[in-house]
């Protein structure tokens, strides 16, 4: 399952790195990009580990970037 988010306050492509890094290193990501110039991140898991992946996601977006919130792309 894809879903994409917009991520409000980013201001530092090397953070955005970092998040994409870490993030892509948890065990049911499948994939994800962070586009730091669109501030879109888009992030693939499977549909029933996708609410875990979200929430552990948010965890490390705030502990790189506390300012940033991580919402839903509508």
């Amino acid at each position: 399952m894809k879903k994409v988010f917009i991520l409000e306050n980013l201001d530092c492509a090397n953070c955005a790195a970092k998040m994409e890094n870490a993030i892509g290193k948890l065990n049911d990501v499948e994939s994800v990009s962070i586009s730091f110039m669109t501030t879109k991140m888009v992030l693939k898991a499977d549909e029933d580990k996708i609410d875990t992946v979200i929430a552990e996601s948010k965890k490390i977006i705030k502990k790189i970037e506390p300012d940033v919130v991580m919402k839903p792309k509508v």
